[in-house]
This record gives structure tokens, sequence and C-alpha cells, in this order.
């Protein structure tokens, strides 16, 4: 039983009480979770006990004592009954009195007859779908089982349908709900069938339809088609499969409530509303139910055509339901039916059937896959006139695209006018109704077209909606549909080639987002809606691959700034605050590494000559097209505008690059469209305007929560996130990231669950827990592998590498961090290896590494005089510092100290510096300039919540004789700070060579001092130190 282990603990539990005494257990699931799969396993689990079993049976859920009758003939042994039979004989007599008393006398033989059995050994009774036993049985079965833990070694098993768990005749017992089954247990059992699909698109919206449910999985997948399954024909839909939705219906369904194959006088009640609510829910947002008022006054329309005087509960006064004028619904004007104001109380008698809950003034069923059955299984005629119904009240309440849609639905196809009008209604702008209610109007003006193009059309439009409402599966199959009818019309292709490419950024590969897009750009045509879009989206993915040449050539060439800077002239970035170098935005590039002399001013009376760009040249023939004229006008000027700044900067021209991208934050003051702001944070980004790019972020995620939440508030968190931390905000970029983990989590897009987890990484490193860092780094490394995610995979190693850098471990840092930035190797994404120098640089001059160090710094260097990043210029002087002669390294460790003063939000870096500065001083026997540098590296790392910086800094002042208040102490604490340097060293796996290269001491001194550590703390092995050392930092504990 996948995913069922902690159910399953519970009933094992239950049967190990067989021995010393009974006890009771109700399970509770709706249809196709496994209740009886739960059952079936106990009665088969070890151990020495004999087991009943029983079954309800919708056929004899009339018949009184029925139930107890099986459970009579179950406890059968050997053909002959046990000595005390239930007395269920005879007709019920008709008095109230005597009816109570025979139910009286049955509860007391089932109890009696279960005594009996159990006196011969431990007994186990199943009862499975007791909800469809008769009144009398259940109601002797629920007084049984509260009474069971006194009858004997008896153990009651009973599973009820979930929208039946409320039973009053099971109060007062233990309840074991059983869930849809989690997304990896769900896999797993569809690991475990043979003809499985093997398609990704097809097993994910297999997934998704059966929602947990293992019975409605296993029947989807033994249903498929070999071309389904291949994943090269759509997927029948989800409302299509009758017969299989029915047989679960009908498995938990009793009367009143049957599928209702005709609505006529002998229908009851329950049936129209369970049949109306299910219609009413095809024009509403998934899970937020229907509205309560509008079905009772919809199947009231229904309930007196039918020839019922009226849906109980609806006589109240209220709002007049206009009755004649329902086509296929014949209720006389005069006797039309007034709307119910009151549906607070969901349990008032005869109202509500019980698949059905009312919350407020929403009526949901109690399982999404109960109302799918009801709807699927009614006939044609029947869910027609609830459509109908509904149709005129809503057009009556001033919603006129929902009504057009019950219309639609109640239509037969083709109905070519009808769904003209209805396409025309979705994409009018006026109509006052949600996306969602669009999808669902342009998904069936499709089914209604009369010819090919008209419903590929439609259903792409429908796709759009779809994916913008968070249903990436139902996208996936509608444009699968769209394209597979037959020839479409080339902007439709493109414009479905749009839509896979944007589904691929989500959660595909990289490389195949890519090349949708630029198939939707070319098919599109250089004037085509949404081309702009595709080239803008197709250099996104480019850029999360890292493959300069791709977003180059999405961008485009050849494209004319209609406002450049004039010659000669150089724009420097405004910067308004940065911190230590946090990644860039996701489809945001900060210039590359460069190669040659720099002239990053233009020289007097010349013209500013760029740098050469150390990036692979296009391939050869290969010249991109030109940015069409259609970017003119409106936003796509900021779009144009956003193009130009990042391929000028792409090729190291930031000449060309301040203008355009200032002027996209210029446009963007005025606008609230989430993905304009999106665009100009990232433009902010690249200006070095951290402040405006924060600034942007929180608009664009304000935006994003109003318009769509589930798609773009995750990539909104995360871009929020990346300003934030090179903000030097890093808790509040820990918390958006964590936010933004979960919406992406929630909503599939998992290539951002991989970006947010490398944010996340990198927070953790600067706080120094080193498992939350491995963890993230982890998850993160996964989903980059497989999809190609450059980006992240360079930010969650560099998460790695500076983790090791904060503990100490040098050699272990410059190993995860020299590959990263090594040019001309696949090691590192091409722009964010520049933020990683500085600490490649600091961990390989500590690890004894300094020519590997010089040569990133150099390159370091040309990055730093483009101006772009404010703190990467005090981390330049710290690089020189770090690879200077002594006699120059102090002057340059101050005057990396003043360009920190001159920037905003760099007091991790800053601290850094003073670290680095203070171990400098202390071993040229400079001690008090040394201890004040470390008290304030110490006091900014504390502030920064940097533990493993701020151990360095204590440390070090430690070893230059300061006292240092610490929290921990132990054993360790009779150690001279030299030695304790040295234990933890040893304790964390290093070598004495090793442990000297971090300390810059001789091996001799270590084997010196690692003697005395051995004789003061009682241990005789580097194994039993490193114990030590880890219990004594964890608890304080002594030996």
């Amino acid at each position: 039983m996948h995913g069922r282990a902690t159910e399953w603990r519970a009933v094992s539990t239950l049967l190990d009480r067989t021995g010393s005494g009974g006890g009771a257990l109700l399970v509770t699931a709706g249809p196709g979770f496994g209740r009886t799969t739960l059952l079936e396993h106990a009665a088969h689990a070890p151990g020495s006990r004999h087991v009943l079993r029983a079954r309800g049976v919708l056929a004899e859920s009339r018949i009184p004592y029925g139930g107890l009758h099986a459970v009579r003939y179950a406890a059968l042994d050997g053909g002959r009954r046990g000595a005390s039979a239930v007395d269920t004989g005879g007709q019920p007599p008709a008095d109230q009195r005597r009816r109570a008393g025979r139910a009286a006398e049955a509860q007391d033989g089932l109890l009696t007859l279960l005594r009996e059995v159990g006196a011969r050994g431990p007994v186990l009774l199943c009862v499975d779908d007791a909800h469809l036993w008769d009144a009398p049985s259940r109601a002797a079965l629920g007084f049984a089982a509260r009474r069971a833990h006194a009858v004997g070694p008896v153990v009651l098993l009973v599973s009820v349908a979930g929208h039946r768990a409320a039973d009053p005749d099971f109060a007062g017992l233990p309840v074991l709900d059983l869930g849809p089954l989690p997304r990896q247990a769900s896999e797993a059992l569809l690991d475990d069938l043979p003809e499985a699909p093997k398609d990704p698109a097809v097993r994910a919206e297999l997934l998704v339809r059966a929602a947990g449910n293992p019975a409605l999985l296993l029947a989807l997948v033994r249903r498929l088609s070999a071309a389904e399954r291949a994943g090269h024909a759509v997927l029948p839909d989800a409302n299509a499969e009758a017969e299989l939705l029915g047989e679960l219906l009908n498995s938990v369904l009793g009367p009143p409530l049957t599928a209702p194959s005709t609505l006529g006088p002998s229908t009851g009640p329950g049936a129209h509303l369970a049949l109306v609510a299910a219609a009413a829910h095809e024009h509403e947002r998934e899970g937020a139910g229907a509205d309560a008022r509008l079905v009772h006054r919809a199947a009231t329309l229904l309930a007196r055509a039918a020839g019922l005087a009226a849906v109980p509960g609806t006589e109240a006064p209220g709002t007049a339901v206009p009755g004649a004028a329902v086509p296929g619904v014949a209720v006389p004007a005069a006797d039309a039916p007034k709307g119910r104001t009151d549906f607070g109380t969901p349990g008032e008698p005869g109202t509500w059937p019980d698949v059905l809950r009312v919350v407020g003034a929403r009526v949901h069923f109690t399982a999404d896959l109960i109302r799918r059955a009801v709807y699927a299984t009614a006939p044609p005629g029947p869910r027609g006139s609830a459509h109908r119904a509904l149709a005129r009240l809503l057009e009556a309440d001033g919603r006129p695209l929902a009504a057009l849609l019950h219309r639609a639905l109640a239509a037969p196809a083709p109905s070519p006018a009808l769904a003209a009008e209805l396409a025309r209604a979705a994409a009018d702008p006026a109509t006052p109704d949600a996306g969602r209610l669009r999808g669902a109007a342009l998904a069936r003006a499709a089914e209604l077209a009369g010819d090919e193009g008209s419903r590929a059309r439609w259903r792409t439009d429908a796709a759009e909606h779809a994916l913008r409402a968070d249903r990436p599966h139902e996208a996936r199959r509608l444009l699968l549909a769209a394209v597979s009818g037959g020839p479409a019309p080339r902007a439709v292709r493109g414009r479905a080639e749009l839509l896979r490419g944007r589904m691929a950024l989500r959660e595909g590969p990289m490389a195949d987002a890519h090349a949708s897009l630029m198939l939707a750009a070319s098919l599109l045509g250089p004037t085509g809606h949404g081309a702009t879009e595709a080239r803008l989206a197709a250099a996104d993915a480019a850029w999360a691959a890292g493959d300069v040449t791709a977003c180059l050539t999405a961008l485009g060439a050849g494209t004319r700034d209609p406002d450049p800077a004039p010659e000669g002239t150089w724009e420097p970035p405004a910067v308004s605050g940065t911190s230590d170098s946090g990644p860039v935005l996701e489809g945001v590039w900060e210039p590359p590494a460069v190669s040659g002399t720099p002239n990053s001013r233009p020289a007097p009376g010349g013209a500013w000559q760029p740098p050469a760009v150390s990036l692979p040249p296009p391939p050869h023939g290969v010249r991109p097209a030109p940015r069409p004229a259609m970017w003119g006008g409106g936003r796509t000027d900021l779009a144009r505008d956003y193009g130009l700044g990042m391929r000028a900067l792409l090729e190291a021209r930031l000449d060309r690059a301040a203008r355009p991208l200032r002027r996209v934050l210029e446009q963007a003051r005025e606008e609230d469209t989430p993905e304009v702001l999106l665009r100009a944070g990232a433009a902010a980004l690249l200006l070095g305007d951290v402040g405006a790019a924060c600034g942007l972020g929180a608009r664009a995620l304000a935006a994003a929560r109003a318009v769509e939440p589930g798609l773009l508030v995750p990539r909104a968190l995360e871009h929020l996130a990346y300003a934030e931390l090179r903000a030097g905000r890093h808790a509040r970029a820990r918390a958006h990231a964590e936010e933004g983990l979960r919406a992406a989590l929630r909503s599939g897009q998992v290539n951002l669950v991989a970006h947010h987890h490398a944010v996340l990484a990198l927070a953790a490193s600067i706080e120094g827990d080193t498992k939350v860092v491995a963890g993230h780094v982890a998850a993160a490394r996964v989903t980059a592998r497989r999809n190609g995610l450059a980006q992240a995979a360079t930010l969650a190693e560099w998460a790695a590498g500076r983790t090791e850098l904060g503990r100490g471990r040098l050699v272990e840092a410059a190993a995860r961090l020299g590959p990263l930035v090594r040019p001309g190797g696949p090691g590192g994404h091409f722009a964010v290896r520049m933020l990683v120098m500085p600490c490649a640089v600091e961990a390989a001059v500590l690890a004894g590494r300094p020519e590997e160090a010089r040569a990133t710094a150099e390159e370091f260097a040309l990055w730093a005089d483009f101006g772009a990043d404010a703190q990467a210029l005090p981390q330049l002087a710290r690089c020189k510092a770090l690879l200077a002669p002594p006699e120059m390294a102090g002057p340059l460790f101050e005057q990396a100290l003043a360009l920190h003063e001159q920037c905003q939000g760099g007091d991790f870096e800053q601290a850094r510096t003073q670290l680095l500065y203070g171990k400098w001083l202390r071993r040229r026997r400079r001690p008090r300039e040394a201890g004040d540098r470390l008290r304030e590296a110490l006091t900014a790392f504390d502030r920064c919540g940097a533990h493993l910086w701020a151990e360095q800094a204590r440390g070090e002042l430690r070893a230059g004789g300061a006292g240092v208040s610490d929290a921990r102490a132990g054993a360790l604490t009779c150690l001279t700070p030299q030695q304790l340097r040295i234990a933890r060293c040893v304790a964390e796996g290093a070598t004495n060579r090793e442990v000297a290269l971090r300390l810059s001491v001789s091996t001799r001194t270590v084997d010196h001092h690692l003697r005395n550590v051995f004789a003061q703390l009682g241990v005789r092995s580097r194994v039993e130190l490193a114990r030590l050392v880890e219990r004594t930092e964890k608890t304080g504990a002594r030996p």
C-alpha cells in the first residue's frame, strides 16, 4: 500500500490489542481511496485471530437488519450458528415503541454474538461500506463498536464513505481518514504498473487527474490507448469517462441520492440539488464551490418542471426566480418559486444530500471525484435542463458570460453561431468575469466550432487562460488538441509554441524552452503579436542555461536605439546602495568577463572603446533577425529598450546599455503590470540601482498577488529575494525565498523551485547553517542538472564553497570555487562567475594557491572597472591586498575598508574585509590594531547572523590573547586559544599539514600543540578527539 504507512501503523496498533482487549476504528475515505484495500490488508495481517467479514450492498440498504444478517452468517462456524444468533426474523412492528424495543434487542444481540465468538479466541470484524447498511443495522454496529473494549478480544474495523463520516450512528468512535496519496506515492504506484506511460507529460496529467486517488489512477492508466500512452494523442476529457466515474459513484452513494437517469416525479430532491450543483461548478473557479442560493433556485425550477412541489427549504421569502423562460424547463410564471436567503445550516433535514456541504454562501461536494461522477453520469437531457436553468438565472443576475457558457454546455455540437458568440464574449475585456471562466468559455466554443481553424484558435486561447490560471496540464492538453486536429494557421502554431515554451521555462529543460520560443518567434513573424515576448523569453531560457550565444541570438542583432547616447559619452549607472555580491535575476545578465586592457572611461576628445568580450562567437553564418518595427509604441517600447540594454551589456558596451535601461525604469513608474515591473526591476539591477530593484520587486509582487497569484507570485518572490540579497538584507531575502519556494511547489514550477533553493542556500551560507546549506544545494542541484539550469547550479555551488570558507576549510573551499571561475570551462555560469570571484580569490590565496588567485583577480579587475556593481571595487582592493607583498597589503586593506564605507548595505562584505585585515595584522605582531579590526568584524557578523564567520573572529581574538565571551563551555575550555583552534580543525578531518596551512603555522607547531591537546583531554586518537569536540560543541558537557 503506497503512501499509507501512517494509516497502517494505526491499524496495526489496534490489531495488537486483540490479545489483551478489544477496540474499534472507523475508517473514512472518498471513493477509490483504499478503504477496502486497507481492511483486506488487516484481514490478512499476521496473527492468530478469527476474521469475520461483512460488506454493505446498495441493493440491501432498505432491508431492515440486512447488515446484521451479514454478520450473523459470517460468524457461522462449520455450518453451525453461534450460541446466540442475532434475532432479526419476522416483520418489524408498526408501533414505534415496539420498533424501539426491537432495535435494543438487535443491539444486545450483536454484542452477545461478538462476546461468544470472542470467547473462542481473538476476533477481527471487518465491515466495509457500512454506510450502505440499513439504519437499524448501522445503529447496532455503532452501539457494539463503542463497547468493543468491554466485549473481550474483539476488534471492529468499520469503513464508511467520506461523505458519511459524520453519521450519528458512529459518533464517538476513533476515526482514521484516508486522504489523497502524496505525489511521491502516486508516482510509485504508477511505476509498479507494467502498462504505465513513459511520456512525462502524460504521466503528469494522469497524476493531476487522479488527484491522489489510487483506484482512479489505476483505471485511467488501464484505459489508455497506445497512442495516448505515448503522448501522440489527446487524453479523453476529464468528464468524458462516464462509465469509470459511474462505477466509483455507485459504489458509495445510496438513497436518497442516485445517479439520475431522468428527472421526474420519482426522482428525489437530492438528485436535483446534486446535479445542479455539479453543473454550477462548471463556471466557477476550481475549489471555490458554487453559489448555494443559485443552486437552490435552479434545482427548484427543475423540481417544479418534473412535478415536485419544490426543493425542501426554498419556500422562504426572497428574490423571485424567473421561471417560464427556461428552455426545456416548463414552469408557469405564476408558480415561480422564491429564492432562499439562509443557507447556513447544511444539516437541515431534506435539503442537502450527504455529498454536499454548505460553507457560508457556497456549496461544495465532499469530494471532487463525486462532483465529476454526478456530472458525467447524468444523461444529456437532465444535464442540459440543469444548464438551461442556470443560464436563465445567471442572465437575470447580470452575468452574461456565465449564462452564455451554460447555454453552450446544453447545446449539441456543432453549433457554429453559438460558438462564435461565446468566443466573442470571452474575448471582450468589458465582460465582468474572471479568467477561469473565459478559458472555460473558449474551450467550449472550440468544441462547438464548425471549422478546424476556429477550433484550433480558440483552443490555443483557452490554453493561454489555463496556463495563466496555473493549470499547465489542462493547457498542455488543449495545445495538443489544437495542433492535432489538422493544419493550423501559422499564427496559431506560433502562439501554441510560445505557450509550450513558457511551460518548459516553468518545468522543462532550458534547451527545449529556447527552441520552442525561437520557433514561436519565427512562426509569428516580424510583426506578429507575441513575437517580442517569445524572443525575450528565449533570452531568459538561454540566460538560465548559461548559453550566451543563444542569448545573443534571441535578442537579435542590428537593433537600432532610437535615442542613442552621443558618441564619446559614457553614463555611469546610478547606485543607491548595494551589498555582498548576491545572485542576479533570472533572465538578467550583469556584464561578463572580458579580456584585454580595459578602457572603461572615454579618452579625452575620443569615443569610449569597449574591451573585448571573452565570450564564444556566434555560429558561422548565424545572423539573428533585427528587431521588428512593431516594438514601437506603448509597452513594446519597454520591451525594445530592455532588449537593447541587455544586448549592449552582453557585447560589453556599457555606453550603449545605460540609456535604454534608464528608459525602462522611467516607463515603469506608472505601470502596474507584474511582467513589466519584473523587467524594470531587472533593468535596475543591471544599472546597479539595487534600491530601485527592491522597490520594483515589491511592486511586482503586490501586482502579481492581485492578478495571477499562482503563476507569477513565485517568480516575483525570486526576483525580490535576489534584489534583497544584493541590498544586504539577508533575512528578508530568506523570508521571500521561503515563501517563493512554497508557492513554486504548490504551482508545480520546478525550475523556480530550484532557483529558490539556490537563494536559500546563499542566505544560509552567510548565516553558517551547514546542514541547511547542504540540503538546499542538493535540492537545487537535482533539478539544475536535469533541466540545464546553469545559473541555479552555479549559485548553489557558490553557497557550498562560501560555507566551507566560513568554516575555515580552505582547501575544500578552493576546490569548490575554483571551477566556477575558471575561464573557458563548463564549470560556472558566464555571469554569476564574476560574483563568485572574490570568494574564489580568498580561498585560493589562503589555501596556498596564489597563482590561480592572481589570474582570477586580474579578470575580476575588468569587471569591477565597469562600475555596475558598487561592491566590486572594495572587493577588488581586498583581493589585491591578499595577493600583495607584506609592505603593500596594509594600505590596500585600508583602501578596501574606505571603499566599503562608501557603499550602503555591505555590512557582511565589510566585516569579511575587517576579518582578513585583522588576521593579517595579528600575524604581523600588531595585536592592538588587529584586536580593533577583529572586534569590529565580530560585531558586524553578529549583527548579520553570520555565526561561522563570527566564530572565526572570536578564534582570532582568543589567539591574540583577547578575552571574548562565549556561551559554550565544557571540556575544551582548558585549552589555549591556539590549541582549541587546532583541535577543531582536526575534529573536522583536517590533516596536520592542512591545519598548518589554515593557521599559517608550521607542521611542527601543529604537532607540538596536538600532543599537548591529547594529554590535557585524555584522548588517544583523532577519532576520540573529534567525538569529544562534537559533543562539547553541541551540549557544553564535560567529559
